[in-house]
């Protein structure tokens, strides 16, 4: 009996972040507003870069609450399908390759996001993180956080709930 041999790190690693990148062009907002994703493992890091556009109140400067909403937002609704994507790449069932040559799955739809600004964003790039506090087959609870240069001082963060889409037909 043959074993199959294993993929090398680097092009299993490759796949997966071609997958994730897959996943975050599909959205032009996203694209829109320059928010990229860092992966560790099972763990996404939303990046904010910072540019001038994204200021609301130029007095202070401080990034617009519309903005920080929308980084909050994404990076929930991003980790929230990576989450449920990841078992689904790592188990064979669903491809990433065929993920990232454009058959997108389905993402969940945000049913209500309430935000907390702790401080305003100063103009500099910007981290967040979900949290995925529950995901059932149909609702999902998501806690994000936005931080800038110390991530033990959040200057945002939001609780979000999400309709899941459905899992029965193959993407």
């Amino acid at each position: 009996m043959m074993t199959k041999t294993p993929e090398p790190v680097q092009v299993v690693k490759q796949r997966r972040d071609a997958a994730l990148e897959a996943l975050v062009a599909g959205v032009p907002y996203i694209r829109f507003l320059g928010i990229r994703f860092d992966r560790r493992g099972d763990e996404l890091t939303g990046v904010l870069p910072f540019r001038d556009m994204l200021i609301g109140n130029p007095v202070l400067p401080a990034l617009h609450g519309g903005v920080t909403s929308a980084f909050l937002e994404v990076t929930a609704i991003v980790g929230l399908s990576w989450s449920m994507l990841w078992p689904r790449f790592e188990s064979g069932e669903l491809d990433a390759e065929a993920l990232a040559a454009g058959a997108l799955p389905r993402l969940p739809k945000t049913v209500d996001l309430t935000v907390d600004y702790l401080r305003s964003g100063l103009p500099r790039d910007a981290y967040a993180r979900a949290e995925v506090s529950r995901s059932g087959r149909r609702y999902a609870s998501v806690l994000v956080e936005a931080w800038q240069d110390n991530r033990g001082r959040p200057f945002a963060q939001a609780m979000g709930h999400f309709v899941m889409p459905p899992q029965d037909r193959k993407e």
